[in-house]
């Protein structure tokens, strides 16, 4: 394959992508979905035209940590802060909190029941198939009211970050005594200290930069501190969230000294353009992680029974505990936050960081693309408006 090809190739797939978000805010059918299948007919194709491509599964994860800082940075710009948003943030950090250990001690205990393996093991593949996914969440949510978009950011986003810290505390650690949680206390503290100061320092020097290349400059600070922080097991992502929201509410600090000082003449319209550029940069990168993922899925592992089956547990599991949260702790409507809880990005990622020890046969590619793609589908069809899925819950809730 020539250059040229590689190059129409590369185009060909970003012009799809753009066609499918315009077919997914028609439909509300979630554009991931349709990048999946395409790297699924790609890999088809490719097999018949006899290419190979093994070197895809190194790349992934680059690609996917890229996509997950511009993602939840992306997010986190459009998150303006109000006094009266406060229950609203408390509720989506509980909601995320209290589902991410609800749902990865449900999936632990039926992996530990089905399989029967060491129950670390079990916690640990458990997690990634827990956390709810921002990079397919909040675009999806685009759609929604401002306060349930704002409450499915601040959730997904909360979910990545909680998810990272419990899922670098259970690989990390051998023995879960007072030295093990006195050291995630101190990383939780010591990460968010970071992160204030690295908000101001950034924002100083943001107003102080006079060249014309700026924005993918502060950008590639985020990503080399975010991979700085990961190197050291500390869940840097905080530090990405902390920033994105600062940003957006710098104007509201009730200080005359610090608005004189970091408050500079176009920050307004920088913030703007940088929005976009983030923007923009995030759909690219989701494109080629979400085609490259679908390209790797190998159809006959996906259609086994045992996966089907465990799959099928997973989801039940999943959307019950879901459903019974949302409407007897958080006292929420329950549509159409109950069908937004899609794995992807961050579920790959963390899959693909497991141990060697950690891994289990049974939580294979099969089993995480089948959990990517039933959460996406239902996704859909809560989006929809279907009424039939919250009656199978029983009739919990209807849309007031």
């Amino acid at each position: 394959m020539n250059s040229y090809n590689v190059l129409i190739f590369l185009s060909g797939l970003v012009i799809f992508s753009y066609l499918f978000d315009l077919f997914a805010k028609r439909t509300r059918l979630p554009s991931v979905l349709l990048l999946l299948a395409l790297g699924i007919g790609i890999r088809a194709l490719s097999d018949t035209w006899g290419y190979d491509f093994p070197q895809v599964a190194m790349v992934l994860p680059t690609l996917g940590n890229i996509g997950l800082i511009l993602i939840v940075f992306e997010g986190a710009l459009e998150l303006e802060y109000e006094r009266s948003k406060r229950p609203m943030i408390r509720k989506a950090f509980a909601s995320a909190l209290f589902l991410l250990l609800l749902t990865t001690a449900g999936i632990a205990a039926l992996l530990y029941y089905m399989t029967g393996a060491d129950v670390l093991a079990c916690i640990a593949n458990a997690i990634p198939l827990s956390v709810i996914s921002s990079a397919v969440a909040i675009p999806s949510a685009s759609g929604l009211p401002p306060e349930k978009k704002e409450f499915v950011v601040y959730e997904s986003s909360f979910s990545d970050i909680l998810g990272i810290i419990l899922f670098n505390f259970i690989v990390t650690n051998t023995t879960f005594g007072l030295r093990a949680f006195g050291g995630l206390g101190a990383e939780i503290l010591g990460v968010l200290a970071l992160s204030a100061v690295f908000s101001i320092a950034l924002l100083w020097f943001l107003g102080r930069i006079k060249h014309h290349v700026k924005f993918f400059l502060i950008l590639s600070i985020l990503v080399l501190v975010y991979a700085v922080g990961k190197q050291f097991h500390l869940s840097s992502l905080v530090v990405v969230l902390a920033f994105g929201i600062f940003l957006t509410n710098a104007d509201q600090v009730p200080s005359e000294w610090f608005k004189q000082r970091f408050l500079y003449r176009d920050f307004d319209k920088d913030i703007e353009q940088f929005h976009s550029l983030s923007s923009e940069s995030a759909f690219l990168i989701r494109t080629f992680f979400f085609v490259l993922f679908g390209y790797t899925v190998v159809v006959a592992e996906v259609a086994q029974r045992e996966v089907l089956i465990l799959g099928g547990a997973l989801l039940l599991v999943t959307y019950l505990l879901r459903a019974l949260f949302l409407k007897l702790a958080v006292r929420m409507d329950l549509r159409p936050l109950l069908y937004i809880t899609p794995r992807g990005l961050i579920s790959i990622l963390l899959y693909f960081s497991l141990p060697g020890h950690l891994r289990m046969p049974e939580v294979g590619m099969g089993l995480l693309f089948v959990l990517v793609l039933s959460t996406c589908l239902v996704m859909a069809i809560g989006l929809l408006g279907v009424r039939g899925v919250v009656r199978s819950f029983g009739g919990l809730d209807e849309p007031k």
